[in-house]
């Protein structure tokens, strides 16, 4: 129906017309199939904002915002920042725009990429986005600061994982290896690289 939840609120007496029907029918029959409701409806919040999220990167979790909480602790007032595995941009974005600065965000997914740009545009924060493998398309101590939140699940567990995250996010964006720290190991030196001292 293309309106805010509170119109419902206001108007339970409206029925719905014969395409919004056949679109609810869609919707919970993709429902049904265990596709995330984000996926669904293109949107997730974050940070109090709405971000799109598409089944090329994984649906932002409120457990994500603690990073960016963390972060903004730690450096109220952020220099150069780098988002490694940005996803939908969630984290950048929200960097961005708390910080009112600008920043990096880097993804080896092009789709993903796709999507952040968006998220980008929509929110109207400054970041630049780069593709690519981690940091390894950076030059040594140009970031003061270096977040990401990175595929940290073993390959193990896959199969018992709530079928929503399994068959619909991307495994790109979930699995690490059969230990769960294959990204880390590689992501913790190149940020210790790239780094300012004192980042």
């Amino acid at each position: 129906m293309h309106c805010e939840r509170v119109y419902f609120y206001a108007h339970p007496e409206q029925a719905l017309r014969e395409v919004e029907w056949i679109h609810y029918g869609r919707y919970l029959d993709e429902r049904i199939k265990g596709k995330p409701t984000q996926y669904i409806t293109r949107r997730q919040e974050f940070f109090g904002r709405e971000f799109r999220v598409t089944p090329d990167v994984l649906i932002p979790r409120p457990e994500t915002e603690l990073l960016v909480e963390t972060v903004l602790k730690l450096r109220p007032a952020l220099g150069t920042f780098v988002d490694v595995g940005t996803g939908s941009g969630c984290i950048a974005v929200t960097l961005a725009l708390e910080v009112r600065g600008s920043g990096y965000a880097v993804d080896v997914s092009a789709a993903a990429l796709r999507v952040a740009r968006h998220n980008a545009s929509a929110h109207d924060a400054g970041v630049r986005f780069v593709q690519g493998d981690l940091l390894s398309l950076f030059a040594d101590g140009v970031f003061d600061v270096v977040v990401s939140n990175p595929p940290y699940v073993p390959l193990r567990d896959m199969t018992g994982m709530q079928r929503e995250v399994r068959d619909w996010e991307p495994h790109l964006a979930l699995f690490a290896g059969e230990s769960g720290l294959a990204v880390y190991e590689r992501l913790v030196p190149e940020a210790w690289r790239v780094l300012k001292p004192g980042g």
